[in-house]
């Protein structure tokens, strides 16, 4: 199997599932972020992400699995998608190598300027 920057399995001991939706570059007022930037994009929407955990008392360390959605994604992009993760990974506490995750390309999303929506599933004690 070829090496990846996330576990391939995760295996969780809890009872208080956490599922945080879908989060993308936007600022608290709901105003887009980093028009047309990937990396920009990742990183706001782990950062929106961790948000979302942190208001149920969870953060990445508890996370058992990330989806990611991309638009007009080709192999060409993970430079500057593993950007956005490696701009935000200290600063947020991303484990390495990531939970289990997966990157899926998509034609579009909501609004046609959300290149990336994060999702996030959690498991608490």
């Amino acid at each position: 199997m070829q090496p990846v920057p996330y576990h391939h399995v995760a295996v969780a001991t809890g009872t208080r599932h956490v599922h945080v939706a879908g989060q993308i570059a936007r600022d608290a007022d709901g105003r887009p972020l980093a028009p047309g930037d990937l990396t920009e994009q990742v990183a706001h929407a782990l950062r929106n992400t961790a948000a979302g955990l942190r208001s149920a008392g969870a953060g990445f360390g508890d996370v058992v699995r990330l989806t990611f959605y991309v638009t007009g994604w080709t192999p060409e992009e993970i430079g500057p998608f593993m950007a956005g993760v490696e701009q935000v990974t200290a600063e947020l506490g991303l484990p390495s190598p990531l939970p289990p995750a997966s990157l899926i390309g998509v034609s579009h999303l909501f609004e046609p300027d959300v290149l990336v929506e994060v999702e996030a599933t959690a498991v608490l004690p």
